[in-house]
């Protein structure tokens, strides 16, 4: 039965056998965590030969370069041959870090603040304002990003392919302040949506008032496929802009950190030549080379995409059985009671649930006294403010099978449990 077609008599019997079943979960002192997207040990386990005998004594780069020693600022050839073919990019479009990509992006943030970028009449940090677009909801250290930088956001709303593109375009053509915009544009955060060609032309064609404006094109999960059958395809940012006669327009990330180890992956900035060789000259006062090791190391391990590819094949065969859980169990105990929606991705490391208006902060909460931590509600919207309170990512990845079990069963109650409290408050 729907809880809106419950009588208030209904509704306080339900409350008391929800809180009967809330209190049992809270005296098994539970200790569980669906915060965060981190892949599982026996996902990290894949990699582990990468680190034994890999490299067997050989530390020389096929350009000659010794591994070992500095130099190579911008990557070694084997390592950018991976990305090159993965994100459809040249040599000269493609810069090899270290671990984060997330690193690269606050760089690449402070040095536009301090430097400006390619096309800057002056660094961002002397303009009165700085301002960059969030389409949410979204990735939660995107935004805590902007915060710590004083760069004010403007929430973008989702729709089914893709950010509000009307709103996109009005909104970056009519002030100069707008710098940059936000995208994780496959499988996204947490909604699991893949950018539609459409959307991505309409990117690489946006008209921006300043001419120092830059997509900020966070690539993170477009190898990370749940199912084969559905694979989804996003056309390519880069080739896009230059085809619109924008080729600067764009700074694509992407790592490995969700591939090999996220501590000791391998993360890149791709972008038009142009692009790339003014990064470098500022990169060059930075630092002489990340770890060209690391980089050997992964090109040897992966030796093309193809390899990358069948990789993650064995990803998938172990974090999919865990969306699988989750997705069964939200349909058997809350679909009947018409309280909440949730995205169903075929690939990613987030499930999108919205729940009742005013509910999230309850919902984490009580999952929280009961031993079962969730990414904090509105934490997926800027400033950590969800106008509804009503989204809560849910991250699979991490706990075994037996334990997510348990932590979506709680979690259901915990929803249920709150959305009762709200219809007798109404």
């Amino acid at each position: 039965m729907l809880y809106t077609e419950m009588t208030k008599e209904q509704l306080a019997a339900e409350k008391a056998a929800l809180t009967e079943k809330y209190d049992a979960f809270k005296a098994k002192g539970l200790k569980l965590t669906m915060a965060r997207g981190v892949p599982a040990p026996e996902q990290l386990d894949l990699s582990i030969n990468m680190l034994l005998h890999c490299l067997d004594g050989d530390t020389k780069s096929k350009s000659g370069a010794d591994c070992r020693s500095y130099g190579v600022l911008d990557g070694i050839p084997e390592a950018k041959e991976l990305f090159m073919e993965m994100l459809g990019v040249g040599a000269d479009e493609v810069i090899v870090g270290g671990n984060s990509s997330l690193q690269m992006m606050y760089d690449t943030i402070i040095r536009a603040l301090q430097l400006g970028v390619l096309g800057s009449d002056k660094s961002w940090c002397k303009y009165d304002k700085v301002k960059f677009l969030c389409p949410a909801p979204g990735y939660d250290r995107h935004f805590a990003m902007c915060e710590e930088f004083g760069i004010e956001m403007i929430t973008v709303e989702y729709k089914e392919d893709g950010p509000d593109m009307d709103e996109v375009e009005r909104l970056v053509a009519s002030d100069e302040s707008i710098k940059g915009i936000w995208c994780v544009p496959m499988y996204s955060n947490p909604t699991g949506i893949t950018y539609s060609d459409e959307v991505v032309r309409r990117f690489a064609n946006l008209k921006p008032a300043a001419k120092d404006f830059r997509i900020f094109w966070d690539n993170a999960y477009c190898v990370h496929h749940l199912v084969d059958k559905e694979q989804a395809h996003l056309l390519n940012i880069i080739d896009e802009c230059k085809k619109a006669g924008n080729p600067n327009m764009v700074f694509e990330f992407s790592s490995t950190s969700k591939i090999s180890f996220p501590g000791g992956g391998l993360a890149v900035i791709c972008a038009s030549k142009e692009n790339i060789d003014f990064i470098k000259k500022q990169m060059a006062i930075q630092i002489i080379g990340y770890d060209k090791l690391n980089q050997l190391r992964h090109a040897k391990y992966f030796k093309n995409f193809e390899g990358i590819t069948e990789h993650m094949r064995h990803h998938a065969a172990i974090i999919r059985p865990k969306f699988e859980v989750v997705l069964y169990k939200l349909e058997q105990e809350l679909k009947p009671l018409g309280i909440a929606n949730w995205t169903k991705p075929t690939g990613g490391y987030f499930i999108s649930f919205d729940g009742m208006d005013g509910t999230a902060k309850r919902i984490v909460a009580l999952a929280k006294e009961a031993g079962v931590t969730m990414t904090d509600a509105g934490a997926t919207y800027p400033y950590g403010k969800d106008p509804r309170d009503s989204n809560i990512r849910i991250a699979p990845t991490y706990p075994s099978v037996s334990e997510l079990l348990q932590a979506i069963d709680l979690f259901c109650i915990c929803v249920r449990l709150a959305s009762v409290e709200k219809l007798l408050n109404k």
